[in-house]
């Protein structure tokens, strides 16, 4: 099994598990590796390694070692942001009702009472996302990785 570090164009850091490298580069090739974060395909293989020296000094993961010895933490999203978000995702997820395309709709239905208040979730357009606003119902974009959105092994 080999276990590499990935990285989508938008500097979300996560690990895949491959039998090979040829595994890998087989599913890279056929667009099947996306960012769990944000559905992204263009994925790319980081460098990786238990531990590297250079000059004695080691750093973290999201961490460089300048010429002058020291080390200064990258601006990427930190692992632990990363997954304090996918649990918060879940936890919408869990707590809403889908209400797919009907969001708009429904979503004025509960705030003038023709319907029982709850938590829903759904697709809007930016253009039925402002009005909502506009007519004082408060919605809150949030994009769902395309793999939260069904079954997780």
């Amino acid at each position: 099994m080999k276990v590499l570090d990935l990285q989508c164009t938008q500097a979300h850091v996560f690990e895949g598990w491959f039998s090979s490298e040829d595994d890998f580069q087989r599913q890279l090739v056929r667009g099947l590796l996306e960012c769990p974060l944000c559905g992204d395909k263009s994925i790319t293989k980081q460098l990786s390694a238990p531990r590297l020296n250079l000059r004695g000094a080691s750093a973290g993961r999201g961490e460089t070692i300048a010429e002058d010895g020291q080390t200064s933490t990258a601006a990427l999203p930190s692992a632990a942001l990363q997954a304090a978000w996918l649990r918060m995702v879940r936890r919408v997820m869990a707590q809403t009702e889908d209400v797919g395309e009907r969001f708009a709709e429904e979503a004025r239905r509960i705030h003038y009472g023709e319907t029982s208040e709850r938590a829903i979730r759904g697709q809007a357009t930016r253009e039925q996302t402002e009005q909502l606003l506009d007519e004082g119902i408060a919605v809150t974009p949030l994009p769902i990785p395309a793999g939260l959105k069904g079954i997780l092994q």
